[in-house]
């Protein structure tokens, strides 16, 4: 697998098999629920930027779009007046639609480019990541069993030590020394008991951390919970236009400028990746979803602190095959998932980045960036949010 900046355009080589992953990991078994977390990593933390500000931001071409429609290339762009179709549902805000620049041709990110013109409808959207303290109100009220915490059923891992099919998920695990970004092996490990409740493992608790996002979720565990809740996942053009908050074309969900007035303004990793994290921001690791400022439609977390599961189907050329159809309204993404470097594993769109990201190795905090995560598969960075339709 390669990480480097020198390959950043290209799409690294991946192993076919996930249990080869593993069993170079030393776990010695393939565990789905977590092997697929490498290669969520692949996605969205192997082309690492190495561009200044400035070089992305002369690149990037920006252009600020507020609640008065502006015209770009003959297409109106900017945020809909469309009011609230009724009071908000409790902690949610209303995304009142528009039209809008999506994804980010300044970012050295193949599957993000080129940047097109989408229009999306008004919708509701969680103010946060759903937090520690709604999933566990979900857990209780229904008794549901997240993907990590279920024992992997011997018939999907053929060859595999009965012993070793144990729940769990892959958590962060900084090494003591620096080490090559090509090797994530370095710094992610199987925890075997790892899951939204114990996020670093048995002994570990998510008492203090209520209110922090809930972490080591599925594609299927936030789907279970968004159709519990009466809601949905959101579609990755609804995520990418509440996230910019009206700013067309930026570069952040709040500017061109990763720390203006020298203030960060999101939870994401400083230092030396992986091994030194500064935490100048203040976190380590997640962080309370109101802890830094939200954005122009009052939305906290959309760059930053966990990665966020989408409805959409992940494929590295999509944006490539909707741009050539103008401007497009409320896309759902394609019919299916497709992954080149995978071909055999589904896989679904993250947004927002993480607290792993960093300007030496992710930096897919950029709004108009993408990622993506094997629907099977957590990690102690992955979580979600859930919208609303206005019907």
């Amino acid at each position: 697998m390669k990480f480097s900046k020198k390959i950043r355009k290209n799409v690294a080589a991946e192993p076919e098999s996930r249990k080869w992953l593993w069993l170079q990991l030393g776990v010695g078994v393939v565990m789905t629920v977590v092997v697929a977390t490498l290669y969520i990593f692949d996605a969205r933390e192997n082309q690492a930027v190495s561009k200044s500000q400035s070089e992305h931001a002369a690149r990037h071409g920006a252009i600020s779009s507020g609640a008065q429609a502006v015209v770009t290339n003959g297409a109106p762009v900017g945020v809909n007046n469309t009011p609230a179709p009724g009071p908000a549902p409790e902690g949610m805000v209303w995304i009142p639609g528009g039209t809008f620049w999506m994804g980010c041709d300044a970012c050295d990110m193949p599957d993000a480019a080129p940047s097109h013109q989408v229009a999306v409808d008004g919708f509701w959207m969680d103010m946060t990541p759903i937090t520690n303290a709604q999933f566990e109100k979900f857990v209780k009220a229904t008794g549901y069993n997240t993907v990590a915490e279920r024992k992997p059923d011997p018939k999907d891992f053929p060859g595999a030590q009965a012993e070793k099919l144990v729940p769990g998920c892959a958590v962060f695990t900084p090494p003591s020394h620096e080490v090559s970004p090509d090797n994530p092996y370095a710094w992610w490990r199987y925890v075997p008991g790892a899951s939204w409740k114990n996020p670093e493992g048995p002994g570990s608790s998510i008492k203090g951390r209520e209110d922090h996002p809930v972490v080591h979720i599925a594609w299927e565990d936030a789907d279970a919970y968004a159709k519990w809740a009466g809601k949905r996942l959101p579609t990755e053009a609804e995520f990418e236009f509440a996230a910019r908050g009206g700013l067309d074309r930026k570069l952040y969900s709040w500017g061109d400028e990763l720390k203006p007035g020298g203030k960060w303004m999101a939870n994401i990793y400083q230092g030396s990746f992986p091994s030194k994290n500064t935490v100048e921001d203040g976190y380590g690791a997640t962080s309370p979803v109101t802890a830094f400022p939200p954005n122009n439609f009052g939305l906290y977390d959309v760059a930053g602190n966990v990665w966020q599961w989408c409805s959409d189907w992940y494929r590295p050329d999509y944006f490539e095959k909707i741009a050539a159809q103008g401007v497009v309204k409320n896309p759902k993404g394609p019919d299916s998932g497709f992954d080149p470097q995978e071909p055999g594993v589904p896989k679904r769109v993250q947004k927002s980045g993480s607290f792993l990201c960093s300007d030496q190795y992710c930096e897919r905090y950029l709004v108009g960036s993408r990622g993506k995560g094997a629907v099977d598969s957590g990690a102690s960075n992955v979580g979600f949010r859930t919208v609303k339709s206005a019907l």
